[in-house]
């Protein structure tokens, strides 16, 4: 009933359109209502609109799910198991988080831990619209470098955050 390119366009933007339609569900409860619903359709108001501005940076951050491989995030471990390689790496480990867009057969992003341990994971793997929860905890990480590396490609490998390592003397 509806065309494939149309739904996967929703589902990429479901958390916009979802924030959208409660903030106009509230509007209509501040437009109709009296009282306790009219205060009831403000908060509503408030909350869509945090959810789809919430959303909006999901859904650029989204690339499909059809790529190899697949994501899995468990108790802040992260997990790729890949058709040719793969690997696991604490989330509190990670000291380098790199974007590298010559990586095939899709763009790559690449996790560097304390053991020296490497991950490659392609932007379009399976489950790794969950890595945008990850990458938003890095301390010190700007989620709009990682939304800009995504829209512009860029031409070389880029580093997105490191971890500062501390002095010890």
């Amino acid at each position: 009933m509806i065309r494939p390119e149309l739904k996967a366009a929703m589902w990429r933007w479901r958390d916009v359109l979802l924030g959208a339609g409660l903030a106009l569900l509230g509007l209509w409860f501040v437009w109709g209502g009296i009282g306790i619903v009219k205060w009831l359709g403000y908060g509503l108001i408030l909350l869509g609109l945090i959810w789809a501005i919430a959303g909006a940076q999901r859904a650029r951050f989204r690339q499909g799910g059809d790529g190899p491989g697949v994501v899995q995030i468990r108790e802040r471990r992260l997990a790729y198991f890949g058709p040719l390689d793969g690997g696991v790496i604490d989330v509190n480990d990670m000291t380098r988080l790199e974007f590298d867009p010559a990586g095939h057969p899709a763009p790559h992003w690449v996790l560097s831990g304390l053991g020296g341990q490497r991950i490659a994971i392609p932007i379009n793997a399976a489950g790794a619209e969950a890595l945008f929860d990850v990458f938003a905890t890095l301390p010190g990480i700007k989620t709009s470098e990682i939304l800009d590396v995504l829209s512009r490609t860029p031409d070389a490998r880029v580093e997105i955050w490191n971890r500062t390592q501390p002095l010890l003397h």
